[in-house]
């Protein structure tokens, strides 16, 4: 399954295709990246959250396969929506179309961090169905490494195996 969803994700990349999408936006396979020596992690893969309305790039989510010590901190979903898109749930909505990827990865649930005083990315945990585990402050030179926040919290989502694949 692991194999299917890498070679999906490439093809579709090449050619620009939307790989999941919901009637708001897609998510555009960017970048694929192996095993990282810097956050010890099997698969990334990168995706541009685009607004189906008008094709504009509104943000990113990245898929961190795998578990170490920097995944701890840094969890295995990433995302990031640009200012003029805010407000509108699309890290949400992006975070549950991946669901079955992550799922097809043999995940059974996924990390989320965010920083504490991040309270739009906490909602957007939240609204995914995420619990907080705990909050944990980042060991110095872990933080200056991966240059990310001394305090972060972490939040599991249990996956649904059932999840559906949109596309």
């Amino acid at each position: 399954m692991k194999s299917e969803i890498i070679r999906e994700f490439q093809r579709k990349g090449r050619r620009s295709d939307a790989m999941l999408r919901d009637a708001e936006i897609a998510l555009l396979p960017r970048d694929y990246f192996g095993y990282s020596r810097q956050i010890r992690c099997e698969h990334t893969l990168v995706f541009d959250i685009v607004r189906c309305s008008d094709a504009r790039i509104a943000g990113e989510i990245a898929l961190r396969i795998g578990d170490s010590s920097e995944q701890f901190y840094l969890g295995h979903v990433g995302y990031h929506v640009d200012p003029p898109f805010r407000g509108r749930s699309f890290a949400a909505k992006a975070c549950s179309l991946c669901e079955p990827l992550l799922v097809g990865f043999g995940m059974r649930s996924a990390v989320i961090t965010t920083d504490p005083d991040n309270l739009p990315s906490v909602k957007t945990c939240l609204r995914v169905g995420c619990e907080l585990e705990c909050t944990v402050n980042v060991p110095l030179a872990m933080s200056e490494r991966l240059q990310i926040s001394a305090v972060k919290h972490r939040f599991i989502w249990v996956l649904n195996p059932d999840a559906p694949v949109r596309r």
